[in-house]
Order: C-alpha cells, then sequence, then structure tokens
C-alpha cells in the first residue's frame, strides 16, 4: 500500500503484528472449544494464553528457515509453552487459521467503512437540501438541457452513497463465515461441533460447506460492493471536475490557504482532488478482476490466490478508506456559485424552454410531430441569429397568450416536484 494513501484506523488493521493477533485469537477460540466440549483438558486455554509468545523478528527468522509462515507462527507462539503446545494448532489445517482471521479483519474492515461512509451521507444530505431550491441547468451528453435543482443532483449522489452503504452492510454479513473443517473441509480430525462453537467466540459462522478454504465468492461479492462505493465516489469527483471548468465554474473543491495549483501558472486553482479520487477508483475497479480470478482453484485449493489478496484486501480497503475520508472533505467544504449557474441558466437564450413551448402547442391540439418541427424551426434560427427564444416563439407562435408565455418561461417551474422528490427520503 503507498503509505500516502494510507490512513488509521485502516493501516493498523492490515500490519503483520495485527494479522498474527488474529491468528492467535482463531487458535485460542478452538482450544476453548475443545476445552468446552472435553476433548482437551480443563485450563489448557488459559495455559496457552498466558505464555503464547509474539515476537515479530522471531517470526520471521522462523519464516525464512520454514518458508511457512503458519508453521512459523507455531513455532514463535509456542515456543514459551509448555504441554498445551500438544493442543495448539490441533486438527487444523494452515487455512482454517488464515481464512478465519481474514474474515475477522474483513469485517472490521467493513466497519471502519461503513463509519465513513455514513459520514459522507450526512454531508451530502446537508449540502442536497441547502441546495435543495438552487436552480441551475442540467445536461446530457455535456450540452445544457432543461432546469434542475443542484439539490436534486447531490440527492443523486446521496441516494447511490445510501445504496452502497445497504450493500455494504448486506456484504459485511456474508464475510462473517469461517471455516475450522481442517485439511480438505471433511472434518476429519476436527469435529463439526468444534467449529461451530469456535466460530461463535469469534463472531462469526460456519461456511455451510468448504473445501480446504472458504469459498472465494464471498471475497469477490466483497471486492465488487467495494468497487460500485468507488465508483460512486468517481461519479460525484467527475461531476465537481466538470463544473469547476472556467467555461462553467459554478462549483469547485476547496482551496486551502497557502495551496500551490501549478508551479507555472500563480492564477491556477486545479481540482486536483477530484482527479485523484478518479485515479484511485481506477485502482479500486481493477481489484475486480483478480478477485473473481481467485475464485477459480484447483480442486480443494491451490495458493494462487494467496499471493493476490495479500495486495488487494490490504489495498483496496485502505484506498477505498482514503477515498471516502477525502469525500466527505470535498463534500463539505464545496463551494457552490448560485450566480454563475443563474448566469449559465440564460446562455442559450431561452432555449431550455423548448420542450414547454412544444407541449403547450400539443394541449392546445397541435399534433406533437408538428409542434415538434415548429419549435425546433424556432430553436434553429434563434442558434443562427443568437436571437432571443421568448421573443421568436410570440412573434411566430400567436396562438400563445402572454401569460402562457410567461408560465412557460418561468425556470421556478422545473422546481415544482422538489420537494415530493425530498420527501422520498423522510427520516434520513
Amino acid at each position: 500500500m503507498v503509505e500516502r494513501y494510507a490512513l488509521s484506523p485502516m493501516k493498523e488493521l492490515w500490519t503483520v503484528e495485527s494479522n498474527l493477533r488474529r491468528w492467535l485469537s482463531v487458535e485460542f477460540a478452538v482450544m476453548e472449544a475443545y476445552e468446552q466440549l472435553g476433548f482437551i483438558p480443563p485450563n489448557t486455554t488459559e495455559r496457552a494464553r498466558a505464555n503464547a509468545l509474539l515476537d515479530l523478528s522471531l517470526f520471521e527468522k522462523y519464516e525464512r528457515e520454514t518458508d511457512h509462515e503458519i508453521v512459523a507462527f507455531i513455532k514463535m507462539a509456542t515456543k514459551n509453552m509448555g504441554d498445551e503446545a500438544r493442543y495448539f494448532h490441533y486438527g487444523l489445517t494452515s487455512s482454517d487459521v488464515i481464512d478465519t482471521a481474514l474474515s475477522l479483519a474483513l469485517v472490521e474492515a467493513c466497519e471502519i467503512l461503513l463509519e465513513e461512509l455514513r459520514k459522507l451521507l450526512k454531508s451530502l444530505w446537508r449540502l442536497a437540501n441547502r441546495h435543495r431550491y438552487t436552480i441551475t441547468i442540467g445536461r446530457t451528453h455535456g450540452v445544457h438541457a432543461e432546469p434542475t435543482s443542484f439539490g436534486l443532483k447531490v440527492l443523486n449522489w446521496y441516494a447511490e452513497m445510501k445504496r452502497n452503504q445497504e450493500r455494504l452492510e448486506m456484504v459485511k454479513e456474508h464475510t462473517k463465515v469461517g471455516k475450522i473443517s481442517g485439511a480438505v473441509g471433511n472434518y476429519a480430525n476436527v469435529p463439526p461441533q468444534v467449529e461451530e462453537l469456535a466460530l461463535k467466540k469469534l463472531g462469526l459462522k460456519p461456511t455451510p460447506v468448504s473445501s480446504q478454504i472458504v469459498n472465494r465468492d464471498h471475497h469477490a461479492l466483497l471486492v465488487m460492493v467495494l468497487a460500485l462505493i468507488a465508483s460512486g465516489i468517481e461519479r460525484i469527483s467527475t461531476e465537481i471536475r466538470h463544473l469547476q471548468r472556467t467555461e462553467v465554474l459554478e462549483a469547485r473543491e476547496p482551496f486551502k490557504e497557502g495551496q500551490k495549483g501549478s508551479s507555472a501558472m500563480p492564477h491556477k486553482q486545479n481540482p486536483i482532488l477530484c482527479e485523484r479520487l478518479c485515479g484511485l477508483s481506477r485502482i479500486v475497479r481493477s481489484f475486480v478482476i483478480t478477485a473473481l480470478e481467485n475464485n477459480n482453484l484447483w480442486h480443494e485449493r491451490d495458493i494462487s490466490h494467496s499471493s493476490a489478496e495479500r495486495y488487494i484486501f490490504p489495498d483496496i480497503t485502505q484506498t477505498l478508506h482514503y477515498m471516502l475520508v477525502k469525500a466527505n472533505y470535498l463534500i463539505q467544504n464545496l463551494s457552490v456559485d448560485e450566480e454563475k449557474m443563474l448566469e449559465n441558466l440564460n446562455l442559450t437564450r431561452g432555449l431550455i424552454y423548448s420542450e414547454k413551448v412544444m407541449l403547450k402547442l400539443v394541449e392546445k391540439g397541435m399534433k406533437r410531430n408538428e409542434a415538434y418541427d415548429l419549435v425546433q424551426s424556432l430553436a434553429l434560427r434563434c442558434w443562427k441569429t443568437k436571437g432571443d427564444f421568448k421573443s421568436l416563439v410570440e412573434q411566430n407562435i400567436p396562438t400563445l397568450s402572454k401569460e402562457e408565455l410567461e408560465q412557460i418561461f418561468d425556470s421556478r417551474d422545473f422546481l415544482k416536484w422538489v420537494d415530493q422528490i425530498f420527501s422520498r427520503f423522510e427520516g434520513e
């Protein structure tokens, strides 16, 4: 992981020491289960906890010697143990420990991400309500379409992030699985009761059937949801980048005191934060392919997924955590220029009301195709002559009264259902 984008508390979750501690917690939960079910002597787990050693340098030494991290872990952990060491890792295979501990890490990562996502949702909701009635031009294909509310634009971002929150909560539950079922998952050397009891102590549940591993479709689903969240942040960032263009300048990301936009041009205030978030989203999305390919392993398992997962899980969770923190900062400090929005709204000299003119003619009895062609001919003339569309309509369509024209060319009419749309999110 690039240290530049690693923030607490997510980065501490993926240290070697944190990983070893999770492995110990799995081993002790299994020993407690054995002990509770009467398979090993009383107080065995207590003695193992008291005498267990966690020494990073020793672990690294043993790993260099054995070229096997779980064997090195067991040698390190049991170095100071007595007879209780016999029951440490009893009946288990490496993946029982690694995969179950990985689930613990991923669940905790989801909780950290959910906390930041809730903060972002709160900021989006506040911004949306602040600009509920701020009129702005809506754009399709990058071209002026019809007026809308800037608050509705933000509400659209909010709705997507709300769905992402629901997805992340759902996939967190799907990730709360482990396996303590032995070398090929058939419980030959560890009873199912031990698995059920040990995982319950860890806040997990058994995957209904496993091979030597927890099947990687669980993990692929999580990665896809995380990629969706990153994609949503990119969508917000892309919109703000467009709105910050000099020709538009309706919204700008924060530019703090002392910040520099260019080493050559002192006037520049570039949307570097939004661009950074867009770039990081590409990284997050790229992990989806790896996660899907990790699902296809030989027979009961191989370890082609292992090396890839050492990258993707720490990197995707830390990167998305950074993105959520910075996206919240972006929304909280976004500069919105309502006057510029109004200025841009009028750039086309009234052409954005063309549909309302057409629909009014249809209401008054004209065939739709005829009304469309008539209004389009006036619109094209307006483009060519740079004239005022309302004046052209008034001069060429005498069937429309002054009162009707005033209503047609009133931008506030485009916001008449805004409150009803917001009401769909009552109680947020």
